[in-house]
């Protein structure tokens, strides 16, 4: 961390800053424990602000939601000018929650699931203009596939040799959309806080968007299938619950799942080979991505069996 980000904040916060800690847990980076109490987030030096480094629209986001009830983290401060490192900013009040490992280790699965499943809905009933980007159009299911198709070109070829086929299973089964709602677009068990079985916390908007419901659900079932890869990481979590158990939770049949989770197989199939990419070139090391080679091949062809 720069002496410069801690000129900065203090000179935003207008007072003197005890501790600026990175925040050793995920890998999104740039993310920062202030004096304990806070949490720092800035985009990515030079990045341009716009998609996932509009962190000032991830705080707009979390600031309506939790004027609602909804558990997020309270904004206090954030600001789309340069004030941080010549970046924007927002600073999130640190939430009393511990993460999934800890929480999946000491609670009953079932209960687990049923938070986060329970929040979802909640969440999907809000009013598009409540949102905090109710100004913004809805992503359509043909878009949505288009942009990881997009992403999974960028990965090992190695990898990806049946991603195209799964790609083109998807194009030709589409599903009939339903009215939009706001979409997490992570929404899985590591990138929530927990107190007890609880979700206290939804982090992690920077792939938010207004479109289908049932693709948040699809990111949760996702985290299933990952469980079968037991001997890779998985920062989404390892709840042991089964998919038929997900679907009964939110109300939804099988047949009407199987697009959306292969959809969000496909998905995290290309962030994690685009983020090993990324590794390999030195771009953005994180050596966990090695680990996961075979959980973006298993990935893909899980999506091809269920389609």
């Amino acid at each position: 961390m720069s002496q410069q980000i801690r000129a900065d904040v203090e000179a935003v916060l207008h007072r003197r800053v005890k501790s600026i800690e990175p925040i050793p847990e995920g890998h999104s980076g740039f993310t920062y424990f202030v004096d304990g109490d806070f949490v720092l987030r800035l985009p990515p030096p030079g990045a341009r602000i716009a998609g996932p480094a509009d962190v000032v629209r991830q705080g707009r986001i979390m600031s309506a939601l939790r004027s609602v009830g909804l558990p997020t983290p309270a904004i206090p401060l954030m600001s789309s000018d340069a004030a941080i490192d010549g970046r924007p900013f927002i600073l999130m009040e640190r939430v009393d929650g511990v993460r999934i490992e800890e929480t999946a280790r000491r609670e009953n699965p079932l209960d687990i699931a049923t938070s986060a499943v329970n929040v979802l809905k909640r969440m999907q009933a809000l009013p598009i203009e409540k949102t905090g980007i109710g100004d913004e159009e809805p992503v359509g299911l043909r878009e949505e596939m288009m942009r990881w198709a997009m992403l999974m070109q960028r990965a090992p070829e190695e990898l990806t040799t049946r991603a195209g086929e799964l790609g083109g299973l998807l194009a030709a089964h589409i599903p009939t959309e339903r009215a939009p709602t706001l979409v997490h677009g992570d929404y899985h068990y590591g990138n929530m806080l927990f107190r007890g079985a609880e979700v206290v916390a939804v982090l992690d908007w920077e792939i938010a968007e207004l479109g289908q419901p049932l693709l948040d659900l699809g990111c949760l079932c996702s985290m299933t299938v990952r469980r079968r890869f037991a001997d890779a990481p998985s920062p989404g979590g390892a709840v042991a619950i089964e998919m038929e158990e997900l679907f009964d939770l939110y109300g939804v049949n099988a047949d009407e799942m199987g697009w959306y989770v292969a959809l969000s197989l496909y998905k995290y199939a290309a962030i994690l080979g685009y983020n090993l990419m990324l590794h390999r070139k030195g771009r953005r090391p994180d050596p966990m991505y090695e680990g996961l080679t075979g959980t973006i091949v298993g990935m893909i062809d899980e999506g091809i069996t269920l389609l």
